[in-house]
Order: structure tokens, then C-alpha cells, then sequence
């Protein structure tokens, strides 16, 4: 029978725990390793709705991108979202397993399934980590033929189901052919997207000082945090299906950007 160990098992293959950044907190979160799983609820974020949706589908196991438990538990009395989404899981039996910054820099992590989307072409890391460079955070890519700076953006947006693009006006680039991605929070690597030779930087939380500062240097464009990982989940599902085809796994229909734009 399928056990919440063997997804775990199953992903941290996929992406190794080791790979997880220093402040990160992937792996198993809630819940008993050896439980049976009867169905598992893919999602970015764990909130108390994607919960509900869990029980209401009968899945034992929630896998998710951030995890719940970022900066650890003092007390468990109920006083915020987390620790009553702790209680609620423990008391229905729901294990709780999150593959966060891991899955992030794993060979066809999340930076390379934006890629993809994008159909860009001789990917490469971004940001490598000093002991294997086949590994590390962001992606660079490139486009056969160069596209018209706007025609780009357009892509972006649909691409990515994005509301309202954030992009830096002052560029004089008129054409794309290179580009720079990093799903979630990207702004620190901004400067190793120049030093790449990108033409253009799509990622997620850049500041304003981030556009006076790069505008010139590099096209910017701010796609959102969540749209940007919102493909964590197929990975995650691409994962668990090709070792468990049978496995019953649904993406969570409750999941919205906790970012409205009016």
C-alpha cells in the first residue's frame, strides 16, 4: 500500500532535500510518515481553504510548494492560520509534505518549467551551486529568432496568467532574444542576470529601486510571485504520476493569489 514515505521518497529523488536552501524548511511537515495515502491535494500555499478542499476530497495528503511551517512552531494554541491548519490537519489525519527552494534548483525544477512555457531553448542555470553545476536557482534561455520587446511582454502575461505587468519602461532594448527567469523571489539575482548576458529578466517581488537601479541595464518584468510557481504543481503531479500512476492526485480548485489588483 502507498505510504506518505514513499511520495516523500518519491519527489526528494526528484529533488534531493540536500539541494534546499540554509533558511528553508522542505520536507515532511505534518503527519506520520507510514500513513496509507488514499489521495493527495497539490497546491502552492497551505491555507486553511486548501484544508477544507483536502477533507471535502478525501485526500490524506496535502503536497505543496511553500511549506506551511516556515519559521518554526513555539506554541500550538490555535492564535494563527498555521498553527490552526497544524491542529486541523492532526486531528483529520492529513499529512502535510512541502518541496520548496529544493525543487527550486533540481535539474527540471521550477525556473525550467517556466522556461518551457516560454519554449526558449539552450537553457542554463542561473545562479549554480558551487558543487554541481547542473544545479542551482534560475534559468537562462534563449529564442531562435529575437522578439519584439512588446510582443514579449504580451507572451508573458498570457503565459503566466498575470493581471497587471510590472516592467521597467526606461529599457532601450527593442528586441528580446535572451532571457533570465527565477520563479518566486528574484530580485537578489538580478545583477547575475545582467552579468548572463539576458536581455530580459522575468521574476517575481522586484522593488522599485530594483527598476531605477537595472531599468537600463536589463528589461525587468515583475510577473508575481505566485504566477510564477504556480507550475510547481504540475511538476509535483508529473512527479507522483510517473512512479504511481494510480495515484488519485487533484490540484487544488480553493487556491487563489493572495494578491487581488483592483
Amino acid at each position: 500500500m502507498l505510504k506518505v514515505s514513499d511520495i516523500a521518497r518519491t519527489i526528494e529523488q526528484y529533488a534531493p532535500l540536500s539541494l534546499q536552501e540554509s533558511y528553508d524548511n522542505a520536507g515532511l511537515q505534518v503527519g506520520n510518515p507510514e500513513t496509507p495515502v488514499s489521495a493527495i491535494l497539490l497546491c502552492l500555499d497551505v491555507t486553511e481553504e486548501t484544508l477544507k478542499e483536502a477533507r471535502e476530497r478525501r485526500c490524506n495528503l496535502i503536497v505543496s510548494h511553500h511549506p506551511l511551517i516556515f519559521r518554526g512552531l513555539k506554541q500550538l494554541t490555535g492564535a494563527d492560520q498555521t498553527q490552526r491548519i497544524v491542529m486541523e490537519a492532526l486531528k483529520d489525519g492529513i499529512a502535510i509534505y512541502s518541496a520548496h527552494t529544493n525543487l527550486d534548483s533540481t535539474v527540471e525544477g521550477v525556473s525550467y518549467e517556466m522556461a518551457h512555457q516560454l519554449n526558449l531553448k539552450k537553457l542554463r542555470v542561473l545562479v549554480p551551486s558551487e558543487s554541481n553545476p547542473r544545479v542551482g536557482l534560475g534559468i537562462v534561455g534563449e529564442y531562435e529568432n529575437p522578439v519584439p520587446r512588446l510582443e514579449f511582454l504580451r507572451k508573458a502575461k498570457e503565459t503566466f496568467g498575470v493581471k497587471a505587468l510590472r516592467y521597467s519602461g526606461q529599457t532601450e532594448r527593442l528586441v528580446i532574444r535572451k532571457v533570465a527567469l527565477c520563479g518566486g523571489s528574484g530580485a537578489s539575482f538580478i545583477a547575475d542576470a545582467i552579468a548572463s548576458g539576458a536581455d530580459a529578466y522575468l521574476s517575481g517581488d522586484f522593488k522599485y529601486h530594483d527598476y531605477t537601479s537595472y531599468g537600463l541595464d536589463i528589461l525587468l518584468a515583475d510577473i508575481g510571485h505566485h504566477e510564477s510557481e504556480l507550475c510547481s504543481r504540475r511538476i509535483l503531479c508529473r512527479i507522483i504520476r510517473e512512479s504511481f500512476p494510480d495515484c488519485v492526485t487533484y490540484f487544488a480548485d480553493s487556491e487563489t493569489n493572495p494578491i487581488k489588483i483592483l
